[in-house]
């Protein structure tokens, strides 16, 4: 072979396009591309053969470590584990990094999982509960979906609530609940709007 191939024309790997799906997936999630172009984007990057195929698909897209703010993005636990029992609240939230799978045993502690700011490397997040007592809230955005179908229930109150644009949204993570909770509630809902955020919606809807 005559000359050096250009980074763009070198072979892409199964784990190039793992990463470039990532930085798509987290981009949906923020709302920087449409259900419609993340699903276009995904199946090009799937099927790329070169680097400068699965760079072309970014090249309007900030970097993953961008978005994480500016630090990169730690990789993604399979197994996090929380044990805890009377005692205070078990919070998540800001720019943590879902992992693959999440078990919690847990005795009346009231557990928060906030979706709204947390960095979403892959699409399914399993999350397996052994508690009893208190609440399990978990906080989605648009593109957030929760199934409680595999969970088994005694005397829990369940309440799930979308936000509007929500169906419209592009799936990024789906949440699987599965395992047993005993008394209690399990609430998911959208982040809280901040009084800006009101006023806006209000003064859009003619108030």
């Amino acid at each position: 072979m005559s000359g050096e191939i250009s980074p763009a024309g070198l072979r892409a790997s199964h784990a190039d396009r793992d990463r470039v799906v990532e930085v798509l997936r987290v981009a949906a999630g923020d709302g920087r591309l449409t259900a419609a172009e993340l699903d276009e984007r995904v199946g090009a990057a799937l099927a790329a053969r070169t680097q400068g195929e699965l760079a072309g698909l970014t090249v309007d897209l900030p970097a993953v470590s961008a978005m994480a703010g500016g630090a990169g993005i730690a990789e993604a636990k399979d197994v996090v584990r929380i044990e805890q029992a009377h005692s205070g609240a078990i919070r998540r939230e800001g720019r943590w990094v879902v992992p693959r799978r999440m078990e919690l045993a847990t005795q009346w502690c009231a557990v928060t999982l906030d979706f709204t700011q947390a960095v979403i490397t892959h699409g399914v997040l399993h999350l397996d509960l052994h508690t009893m007592g208190k609440t399990l809230t978990l906080i989605t955005r648009p593109g957030i979906v929760v199934d409680t179908d595999g969970l088994s229930l005694a005397h829990v109150k369940v309440r799930i609530r979308q936000a509007p644009d929500a169906a419209a949204a592009p799936t990024v993570l789906r949440v699987e609940l599965t395992g047993q909770k005993a008394h209690g509630r399990i609430v998911v809902r959208p982040a809280r709007r901040t009084f800006g955020q009101w006023l806006l919606r209000k003064s859009a809807h003619g108030g």
